[in-house]
């Protein structure tokens, strides 16, 4: 879904290998009439199958799960059917957990206490193609990884707080203020990580930065 309104309700499908979370979630998203719940999957290889057979806007996707794991079924569902998006729904946050997830493809990270506004809020701008990270998952992003994406795009350290801040929303002024420069070189910045990721606009800066963990 490429338009900034949704026309129709969200599809949604969850991937958890304990039912009584999957009927927490699914209870949930009752309360919302512009999502609606297709389907349910306790594996990563029934999560598969389903995509297929169900095509959901968004898959709900646990971590720790027997079998095959969440990070390895988000990258499989990409893979095969890239116009679904995953968002991670696990009660773990660690830095290698959430690079890990965010390199396999997933468009955000939350955590299974979030408030049942902002998983909606998420779920929604998921369906439209947009991140609605967090701080504390934008820090774990930033933290020390493998380097190979960075010196293939050659982003300077300056440039990747400058990508971590754009990822968070924030407008120029504020990752100026933010840094402690000046807007005009933040401008700057912007323009050039534009040019080294490959990309025409913030949003997919931010998207290709997550994908190939960058920010």
């Amino acid at each position: 879904m490429s338009q900034n309104i949704l026309t129709t309700p969200v599809r949604v499908m969850t991937v958890d290998d304990h039912e009584i979370l999957r009927g927490g979630i699914k209870f949930l998203l009752l309360a919302f009439d512009d999502i609606e719940l297709v389907g349910e999957a306790r594996s990563g290889d029934e999560a598969i199958r389903l995509c297929e057979q169900l095509q959901p806007d968004v898959v709900l996707m646990d971590l720790m799960m027997v079998g095959m794991n969440g990070a390895e079924t988000t990258k499989a569902v990409r893979k095969k059917y890239p116009k679904i998006q995953v968002l991670i729904l696990t009660s773990f946050f660690e830095n290698d957990l959430v690079q890990q997830a965010i390199q396999a493809g997933a468009i955000g990270y939350l955590l299974k206490g979030v408030s049942i506004d902002e998983l909606a809020n998420t779920i929604r701008a998921a369906a439209m193609g947009r991140s609605m990270l967090t701080e504390e998952v934008v820090q774990a992003l930033l933290q020390p990884h493998k380097q190979s994406s960075q010196s293939l795009y050659e982003l300077s350290k300056r440039q990747q707080e400058v990508l971590a801040l754009l990822a968070l929303g924030l407008s120029n002024e504020a990752i100026a203020q933010r840094m402690k420069l000046s807007p005009s070189t933040i401008r700057h910045h912007v323009s050039q990580v534009l040019n080294k990721l490959g990309v025409i606009n913030r949003t997919e800066a931010a998207t290709t930065g997550m994908r190939i963990g960058l920010c």
